[in-house]
This record gives C-alpha cells, sequence and structure tokens, in this order.
C-alpha cells in the first residue's frame, strides 16, 4: 500500500504547556533511569515546532545510542510510554542522545538532496534503505525542498522512500 507523506500530515496547534510538561516527565523519568545505570549526562529540554524535545547530553561513550541508534529508539518509546502514564495522551516526544539525532539529520538531508538529483537526472524513480518515520520524514523533506515527490512504502519496519521524478 502506498500513502502519500504521511509524516508531513498538518497538525493542530500545539499546546506549549502540555509539550512543557511532556518535555519535564520525561527528564524526570531519564535522570532516574540514569542513575539507576549509573551514568552522568545532563538532560536538555525544549519545544521545537509541534513536539518536546529532550536530549541527554555531556554523556560518554555510545551505549545509549546503539548500532544504528536501536537503543536511542527504544529509549525513546521507554520515554513516550513514560509520559503517555502521567499524562494518557500519546505523546511525540524526540528523544536525542549525544547529538547523535542532529547528526543524522544532516546525512539524511544529504541523502534526499542527492537522490532528488539522481531521480531529477534520469528521470528515474529511486527507492532508498528502509527507515525509521523520523528519518522517512527528513528524507520526505529534503526532497520536497528540492521540488520533487516522494512516497512512503512498505511495512514497518521494512517501511521506505520512493523518489519520484516529475
Amino acid at each position: 500500500m502506498t500513502e502519500v507523506n504521511e509524516e508531513q500530515a498538518p497538525q493542530a496547534a500545539p499546546d506549549l504547556a502540555a509539550l512543557e510538561q511532556e518535555g519535564e516527565i520525561a527528564a524526570d523519568y531519564l535522570e532516574g533511569l540514569l542513575d539507576i545505570a549509573d551514568l552522568d549526562g545532563d538532560i536538555d529540554m525544549d519545544v521545537e515546532g509541534d513536539r518536546a524535545m529532550v536530549s541527554i547530553v555531556d554523556i560518554k561513550g555510545g551505549d545509549l545510542v546503539g548500532d544504528h541508534g536501536e537503543v536511542l529508539e527504544a529509549l525513546q518509546e521507554l520515554t513516550r510510554l513514560a509520559v503517555h502514564r502521567r499524562t494518557g495522551e500519546r505523546s511525540r516526544l524526540m528523544l536525542d542522545v549525544a547529538g547523535y539525532r542532529q547528526g543524522r539529520r544532516l546525512e539524511l538531508s544529504k541523502l534526499g538532496s542527492k537522490a532528488a538529483e539522481d531521480v531529477k537526472r534520469s528521470g528515474e524513480a529511486k527507492s532508498l534503505q528502509p527507515m525509521t518515520p523520523f528519518e522517512r520524514k527528513i528524507v520526505h523533506d529534503a526532497v520536497a525542498a528540492a521540488g520533487l515527490r516522494s512516497e512512503s512504502e512498505g511495512e514497518e519496519p521494512e517501511r521506505y522512500v520512493v523518489v519520484l521524478p516529475v
């Protein structure tokens, strides 16, 4: 089944106070996890667009990121569940550890731009590797910025982006 840019669907205006509360709940939860694991790290909170952003910074090693961000994804889901348990609302909170997601954003933007250039040059659709929803959204945005369309196809966890010619 093909869905066009589901990650880009328009949302209602965010409730800033609710997003700040999500960030605070998440920070408390993550501080507890860091204490249990006896890890040193600081927590930064922010609101970006329509979601709370929480980052664990000044932490050593990649244990909380894992291979290809797998541990980070799991931590994010656990943190979202902790927020949901406290608020009763589904959370779209984004977690970053040691700048991993920021670096990944840059890589994926470049990937989307390059894929768009390839499709413009060849006139042929191009399928990319499977990605998480977060990763697909960044690629969709980069492709749109290059003036082309893209779609997400496949089923999780093998869902991927297809860049389409004009």
